[in-house]
């Protein structure tokens, strides 16, 4: 038996329950295909669960417009949901005089992007801020703050169900076949299915490119290659004297080792970039030396010891290291030439802050109103 439904998204993470909540919302009967046994348990729940503010992305692209259109809805959504949040605010620091000029080139990208609310310090303005800071310049970015992901990731399902969405655990996608117009979706698991569906999201994170590979219609020249980059997080032994997240300046393949607080309070220390070719989230303990070192470039007190392994995890990345930083991929019929079909690529971060802009983007490929 085949069961017939508006549209099918593949991935019960952030960007997947958001896609699943727009389409819902407008009125599709919309089903949610996870193969894992719970709702964003790889990258969307393994990262800073930090709200960016849109300061680091190139102006014009997707990434600078929805993590700045998004900031100001995933705001609005978690206090109509009553999703744990705080706009605590972020210090982004440099350590010595030689880069307070990239202080300055991003203050003005930043404006660029859409962000008016940097405030520029001097070393004794952040010191004010923070004592335990080192600092020569900074910026504030007051914008930022932090999300229970969870919560969130909970209230998007929520509501995509209120509105007639299905979540199908331990579901995954085996095959699809491409019948223009539609598609022909056989679902394994604990209870296999065949779904026939108009619209077909794949939302599926370190899997995307499997599951477009596995696109009987799609050309493989549109499924690109995913590189793995592991992100470790180390947390504090004991409360940090901080009460704003702190960045060093971007450095090749992400933000750098930055102080995040958890809505407890709780500090941690990451991400790293480590290039794998294997989804491991083993944290090795003897990392703990070189983000103690990056860490001191900031905050001079921290005490040897004080880092703890935390967890890990692995965003799905477009460009290796030597690359310029790729966009997000949104990948529509006026690409590859298969209609109804969206393929989501290398959606790492802001892709929390940018969720529920991106769902709307998606609908907009897809020309729903």
């Amino acid at each position: 038996m085949t069961d017939k439904v508006g549209a099918v998204v593949v991935g019960a993470g952030v960007v997947g329950l958001a896609c699943a909540r727009a389409l819902a919302r407008r009125g599709l009967d919309t089903v949610v295909l996870e193969a894992g046994d719970g709702i964003g348990l790889e990258t969307s729940s393994r990262n800073s669960e930090v709200i960016h503010a849109g300061l680091y992305y190139p102006p014009g692209s997707l990434k600078a417009k929805l993590c700045v259109e998004g900031k100001r809805q995933i705001y609005a959504f978690c206090e109509r949901h009553h999703v744990a949040h705080r706009r605590c605010g972020k210090l982004i620091v440099a350590t010595a005089p030689e880069q307070e000029g990239k202080l300055a080139a991003l203050k003005s990208q930043s404006l660029r992007n859409g962000v008016d609310d940097l405030r520029p310090l001097s070393g004794a303005e952040a010191k004010a801020m923070e004592p335990q800071l080192r600092a020569s310049a900074a910026l504030l970015s007051p914008s930022t703050g932090i999300v229970d992901s969870h919560g969130l990731m909970l209230a998007l399902l929520g509501e995509a169900e209120a509105h007639g969405a299905a979540l199908a655990l331990r579901s995954p996608l085996v095959r699809t076949q491409a019948r223009n117009p539609g598609f022909l979706l056989e679902v394994g698991g604990d209870e296999p299915m065949r779904l026939e569906t108009e619209i077909l999201i794949n939302s599926a994170g370190l899997h995307a490119a499997t599951v477009a590979a596995a696109v009987d219609g799609l050309d493989p020249r549109h499924v690109p290659a995913l590189r793995l980059a592991k992100g470790n997080y180390f947390a504090l032994a004991g409360r940090a004297p901080f009460s704003h997240l702190v960045y060093p300046l971007p450095e090749p393949g992400g933000l750098g080792v930055h102080l995040t607080l958890d809505l407890g309070g709780q500090a941690r220390f990451g991400p790293d970039v480590e290039w794998v070719d294997a989804i491991d989230y083993t944290v090795d303990p003897r990392r703990a030396d070189a983000f103690t070192a990056e860490v001191r470039k900031y905050w001079p007190g921290l005490s040897d010891g004080a880092l703890r392994p935390a967890y890990s995890g692995i965003r799905p990345k477009l460009a290796g290291l030597d690359d310029p930083a790729a966009d997000f991929l949104v990948q529509a019929e006026a690409t590859h030439g298969v209609p109804g079909l969206i393929n989501l690529f290398g959606i790492e971060s802001p892709g929390l802050t940018a969720c529920l802009a991106l769902a709307e983007h998606v609908c907009g490929q897809l020309n729903l109103p």
